[in-house]
């Protein structure tokens, strides 16, 4: 597999995680404690993320780091609302 199908299909993942959990990339990069340009170039597959961003991008969506790396159908969604306890704190 190529480089750029990685970043694609994980970029996928992360948009359908997004679009799950009912929240805006502004939202998802708030809570990321990311750039919204940064959450969108990872969504487009044009980004290759580091391990750090990706760690965030779990903790917003209250998930494991292992968990963005399965397809969205193969993993439940959080009973928790986006963030935890980060919401309304941003």
């Amino acid at each position: 597999m190529k480089e750029q199908d990685v970043k694609k299909r994980f970029g996928l993942v992360i948009k359908n995680w997004r679009k799950k959990s009912g929240i805006s990339q502004d939202e998802l990069a708030r809570h990321a404690e990311l750039h919204r340009t940064y959450v969108s170039d990872i969504e487009r597959g044009v980004r290759n993320p580091s391990l750090q961003s990706i760690e965030r991008l779990a903790k917003a969506f209250n998930v494991s780091f292992s968990t963005l790396f399965q397809p969205l159908e193969d993993t439940e969604m959080p009973s928790a609302e986006i963030g935890g306890s980060q919401k309304g704190k941003c």
